[in-house]
């Protein structure tokens, strides 16, 4: 069931969101070579403890951590941890969600880590432009399907793919809720987008092929086949007349 979202409702998803933005404001400039993906983990928790926020990902379904961080060939749900040292010409995706007066906002941003090449700083603007070109569909009366397939078009306009088995959603009270918003989709399908609808707009793009495969410890999703992948993330609101992004500063 999709719910629909009071003013009020926006208001406190909105804040809670904020408290995502500012983490990605503040971690920016600390990821850097040398630092471990631990060190941006507590951090992170620092910052969303310190505006009255809880981690929000932290122990949901045994999660380990409050942030997922996700480097190079791995998609989503990278454990953080003191061995993972960040390097030179790594990219890596912070995906985190905070949780304040009972509402949830979250984002994920994929940042390059010290000087990277071109074939790196790629896939970190094609999943921005995915978003860009996705959210610019977004108003009343839009089905969801052509949300999702401006996703998949993007992708393939630079010869990646998308991930299939992982896919946007509704928030609000809980992190994930229906709508479920894939990286693909057809013109025409779907949920039709109405005022008051809150959702994570998310495309996590393949440098190649679209299988993934999950590690040992049951979180991890990587490229099977090993290439560079990337991830664009936002919590937004349905407006009268279009939408706004809520996890911004």
């Amino acid at each position: 069931m999709i719910i629909i979202k009071s003013p009020r409702e926006v208001g406190l998803i909105r804040e809670s969101a904020r408290v995502v933005a500012l983490v990605f404001d503040r971690l920016e400039p600390l990821i850097k070579p040398g630092v471990s993906t631990q060190f941006l983990n507590d951090e992170a928790e620092k910052i969303i403890r310190g505006e009255g926020a809880i981690p929000s990902e932290l122990g949901y379904y045994g999660y380990p951590a409050s942030i997922c961080a996700s480097v190079n060939e791995t998609i989503l749900h990278g454990i953080p941890s003191e061995k993972k040292i960040l390097k030179d010409g790594d990219i890596v995706t912070i995906d985190l969600c905070a949780t304040k007066a009972g509402y949830v906002g979250d984002a994920a941003r994929t940042f390059p880590v010290g000087i990277c090449g071109e074939r790196a700083l790629r896939m970190i603007a094609i999943a921005k432009e995915a978003f860009e070109n996705a959210v610019a569909l977004v108003k009343p009366g839009v089905h969801l399907g052509d949300v999702s397939h401006a996703i998949e078009e993007t992708a393939k306009k630079y010869g990646c793919s998308v991930v299939k088995d992982y896919t946007g959603h509704g928030i609000g009270r809980s992190m994930h809720e229906d709508p479920y918003i894939p990286c693909y989709g057809r013109p025409g399908t779907g949920p039709i987008l109405k005022e008051g609808m809150t959702i994570c707009i998310e495309p996590m793009i393949l440098e190649h092929r679209p299988e993934v495969k999950v590690l040992k410890d049951g979180w991890t999703v990587v490229a099977k086949d090993g290439g560079l992948t990337s991830h664009h993330e936002n919590t937004l609101a349905v407006t009268k007349d279009g939408y706004e992004i809520l996890s911004k500063l």
